[in-house]
């Protein structure tokens, strides 16, 4: 069994770590530093993600091992190597070599007038070979020979020489050392590669080309007020990585950092990413306060606009709900800006929904945000072509996504591949496409032909038996019964207050002076807003089925009429046959319905309820011309 001379002194008096220098070292002692968890460290030390082999026994007391990557580090005063990969050679060889020595003790002993120790290896240069170790004869044979076992030019230039423990190990890649920089020969600048960051860096600098930015959001809580951005930083070796800028540093670079130029980046702090929301490559994030270096630096070309791996819009039909994609498209049209409130924090969200194709000739709806959403006629109104990066899957409609950051006609070969295929064939409207999106709404999609179902299908498929998702389906019927007699009309009373929180959706009460209470905004106004609310049976040739429908579905059913015309109308006069015609007009017509089927449980009972989305009238003409096509397969 070989050990390498004199690696232990080599390792402590290193100033920077030499990437071909991995020595063999043997384990004498393992003890846990910290608690247990994410904050466990064997005393050496271990990087965490190596903890695995010390726990399954691979390292134990007397093990051999190849130190692959490490640094070095000063703690309170003493010197600490840390290991960031390693090969075990042998798990448990049964004895310890020679008799070791603590160099910090020797070197504690020469400082008191004690004797000398032996001198340091070189790091870089010539090195002793390994030696064999015995059983009898002390740790290490004392003759040495002027080869370079491992390299000799090391990390100075040249050919590096055979490595005996082999070129890589279980936990290590090539063996490069994490805080060796990559260089830029005509500047001298040194720069660690975001792919080899660590959090038991000191000092680093980073150059990268700014991805994405978001816009500046705001807290207020017990501890303070407060405001952050965040940004995403790709550079040459393709990795990307999170940093996120609080308070004066918001102020001092959130206008200085702009998209798509490149700039390098010294004095963050490193943290492990949350995956959760982080979805760039980098295990670690980045947080920047006001004394940071960020500095605009020259485009040299070396660092590409943007990574991606594309995945087609006809794929995500298998990619599961909360996965991440990116996608390449074209995208053919561009909605309305709308609003949501968020249910975490109860602000108000502006979003617009896209819909992308690409040469699939598969469509799917994606939705952007915030201030994304009130340029996007601006930015995708005349069908650019646009890479989408990591937007989030979701089954809401079928297949549907949410955008995280885009690039307009991004320079990339797929380009240029989708943009033939849009010009000369998925322009031109006689070649249909299929849609993987059902949006909600009276803005909602019309579902195509092929993508129909029946309504005996609910119950023939079990939809809705799934407690964790709804199902949607798509079907032709008629309305053969609207259930309006309830107490009070076939709605609801609302809040009048159209801003925040309440936007007119939420229910009031009417006091006894004739006002109305809202619990939500804790207001009280002279009037309400009335909303529909009601259910009904639609039928085709298969089968009958009970749904609900709410306002802006109802307003579509009845002809943009509202619940409160429909009430000045009949109920201040008591009008019961004019308050049966608002309805009766609507009895016996066909649609084109999308609807989404849940389980719902009502007194401890388990009920499938059929919720429409949103409907289309049937436009027969065109319904015609899709059974002939159809008829015409067979």
């Amino acid at each position: 069994m070989s050990l390498t001379h004199g690696a232990v002194r080599t390792l402590a008096s290193a100033d920077q770590a030499d990437p071909s220098y991995q020595p063999v070292l043997q384990v004498i002692h393992v003890k846990t530093v910290g608690g247990g968890g994410a904050s466990e460290r064997f005393r050496g030390m271990l990087a965490t993600q190596l903890n695995p082999l010390v726990h399954s026994g691979e390292i134990q007391e007397n093990s051999v091992i190849a130190v692959k990557e490490f640094m070095k580090n000063v703690v309170q005063g003493r010197t600490v190597i840390i290991v960031l990969k390693l090969e075990v050679i042998t798990a448990n060889p049964g004895q310890r070599f020679g008799d070791p020595k603590d160099i910090e003790k020797e070197n504690i002993q020469q400082s008191s007038g004690g004797a000398a120790p032996a001198a340091a290896q070189p790091m870089y240069g010539n090195r002793p070979t390994p030696v064999e170790s015995t059983t009898s004869g002390g740790m290490y044979n004392q003759s040495t020979q002027p080869t370079n076992t491992y390299g000799a030019a090391g990390a100075k230039g040249g050919s590096s020489g055979a490595n005996p423990y082999g070129s890589t190990g279980r936990f290590g890649g090539s063996g490069g050392a994490p805080i060796v920089r990559s260089s830029n020969p005509a500047s001298g600048d040194n720069y660690t590669p975001i792919s080899q960051l660590n959090i038991y860096q000191n000092r680093w600098t980073i150059k990268g080309r700014v991805t994405s930015k978001s816009a500046i959001r705001t807290w207020s809580n017990a501890k303070g007020d407060g405001s952050l951005f965040s940004i995403d930083i790709l550079d040459a070796s393709a990795t990307d990585v999170r940093a996120t800028f609080f308070k004066e540093a918001v102020d001092k670079f959130f206008n200085m950092l702009e998209v798509d130029k490149v700039y390098t980046f010294t004095g963050g702090r490193l943290k492990t990413a949350n995956i959760q929301y982080n979805t760039c490559k980098s295990g670690f994030e980045i947080t920047f306060d006001q004394n940071a270096e960020i500095h605009l630096d020259s485009d040299t070309g070396e660092i590409q606009q943007q990574t991606f791996e594309f995945v087609q819009i006809a794929q995500l039909e298998q990619v599961e709900p909360g996965k991440y994609v990116d996608i390449l498209a074209v995208v053919k049209s561009v909605g309305e800006v709308g609003s949501i409130v968020s249910k975490k924090s109860g602000q108000e969200l502006k979003k617009c929904e896209l819909v992308l194709v690409d040469d699939s000739a598969v469509e799917v709806t994606l939705t952007v945000w915030g201030e994304e959403a009130t340029k996007a006629q601006a930015l995708y109104g005349n069908c650019p072509i646009v890479g989408f990066k990591r937007s989030r899957v979701s089954d809401f409609g079928g297949r549907s996504l949410s955008a995280n950051s885009a690039v307009v006609n991004p320079r990339l070969p797929e380009t240029e591949r989708v943009r033939a295929w849009w010009q000369s064939v998925g322009s031109n409207s006689a070649n249909p496409t299929r849609s993987l999106s059902s949006a909600g709404g009276k803005g909602g999609r019309l579902p195509a032909f092929d993508e129909r179902k029946t309504v005996s299908s609910i119950k023939n498929e079990h939809m809705g038996q799934n407690t964790d998702k709804p199902d949607w389906v798509s079907f032709k019927g008629t309305f053969n019964f609207i259930k309006k007699d309830k107490d009070g009309g076939a709605w609801y009373p609302a809040c009048a207050n159209a801003g925040e929180p309440c936007k007119n959706r939420f229910k009031v009460t009417q006091t006894a002076d004739g006002n109305w209470y809202c619990d939500k905004c804790q207001g009280t106004y002279p009037n309400c807003v009335r909303r529909f609310i009601f259910s009904a049976t639609i039928t085709d040739d298969t089968s009958t089925t009970w749904v609900s429908i709410f306002n802006e579905q109802a307003e579509v059913l009845l002809g943009g009429v509202t619940a409160d015309d429909v009430y000045k109308n009949t109920h201040e006069n008591h009008d019961q046959d004019a308050y049966d015609a608002f309805f009766s007009k609507a009895t016996f017509t066909d649609w084109v319905f999308n609807c989404k089927v849940r389980q719902e449980f009502m007194n401890d009972e388990a009920r499938v309820k059929t919720q429409i989305q949103s409907l289309h009238p049937m436009d027969y003409v065109q319904e015609s011309r899709n059974l002939l096509q159809a008829i015409a397969l067979f």
